[in-house]
C-alpha cells in the first residue's frame, strides 16, 4: 500500500495555520473559489498571507485567466510568490479548449505545475505529452465529481497511474474528496497525493475505531439526542 500524502484543500488562514503544524498534512491547494469563500479581496495580498503561513510545504494557487496568453503571464507571476509555490491550471478554458500552450510554456520555464479538472486518462495523456521529465507536475483528477454524476472515475484513475509512471517528476491527485475512506482507496491505488478538506483530515486522525465502539457511540448519541429533545411515546 502506498504512502499517500495528504493536502489540505483550504485557503483558510486561521486553518491554513492549525494544519500546517499537523504531521499528517504534506501541502494545500487552493482554487479561486476557495479563495473568495475564505474572504479574499486581494487574490495576490491574499497569497502572499498564506505563503508566510505556510513557507515550506507546497501551495497551489490557480490562474484564473481564460485566455492562453494571459494564463501564461499570471502563471509567471503566481510562480515568483514562492519557491513552494505550484501554479494551477486548469486543463481546459471556459471555451473548452486545451491549455496545451500555457502547461508546455510554464513547464518549460521550470514552473513546477498543477493541472486540475481532470477526469480522464485521455486528458491525462494528453498532458504528459506536453512536459519534460525534469520539472515538477502534479495532475489532479476529481473522483468525486465524476461519482456525483454517476460516472466510475477509479479506472480513468488507474490508467492515468499508469500512464504516470514513466514521468519520475508526475505525481497524480486523487481530487474533490467526498468521504474519509476515499484515503484508504488512494492509499491502495498507489494515488500519490489525496486533497482533502479539513473536516475529512479530522475524521483521518480517528482512524482505528473497532466496529464495537462506533456501535456503542452511534447508541449513545441517539440517547443523548432523545433525552435533549425529552421526547416522550
Amino acid at each position: 500500500m502506498k504512502n499517500t500524502k495528504v493536502f489540505c484543500d483550504i485557503a483558510d488562514i486561521k486553518v491554513i495555520k492549525k494544519f500546517n503544524k499537523n504531521k499528517i498534512v504534506k501541502g494545500f491547494t487552493t482554487n479561486p473559489s476557495l479563495m473568495r469563500k475564505a474572504g479574499a479581496k486581494n487574490y495576490k495580498s491574499f497569497a502572499k498571507e498564506i505563503l508566510r503561513v505556510c513557507k515550506n510545504k507546497p501551495v497551489s494557487f490557480e490562474v484564473f485567466a481564460d485566455d492562453h496568453k494571459s494564463m501564461i503571464e499570471q502563471g509567471k507571476k503566481i510562480n515568483e510568490w514562492g519557491k513552494n509555490v505550484y501554479v494551477k491550471v486548469p486543463i481546459v478554458n471556459s471555451k473548452n479548449q486545451f491549455t496545451g500552450k500555457v502547461i508546455k510554456k510554464l513547464n518549460n520555464n521550470n514552473i513546477k505545475l498543477n493541472i486540475t479538472a481532470v477526469y480522464t486518462a485521455k486528458q491525462t495523456e494528453k498532458i504528459l505529452e506536453k512536459i519534460n521529465k525534469k520539472t515538477k507536475v502534479i495532475i489532479s483528477i476529481f473522483i468525486g465529481r465524476a461519482a456525483d454524476v454517476g460516472k466510475d472515475p477509479i479506472p480513468e484513475l488507474k490508467r492515468s497511474l499508469f500512464l504516470a509512471k514513466k514521468f519520475k517528476n508526475v505525481e497524480i491527485l486523487w481530487a474533490s474528496v467526498r468521504e474519509p475512506y476515499n484515503y484508504l482507496q488512494a492509499k491502495q491505488l498507489g494515488c500519490h497525493i489525496i486533497t482533502v478538506p479539513p473536516n475529512v483530515i479530522d475524521k483521518i486522525s480517528t482512524f482505528g475505531k473497532s466496529f464495537d465502539k462506533l456501535t456503542v457511540e452511534t447508541v449513545k448519541a441517539f440517547l443523548k439526542d432523545s433525552k435533549i429533545s425529552n421526547f416522550k411515546i
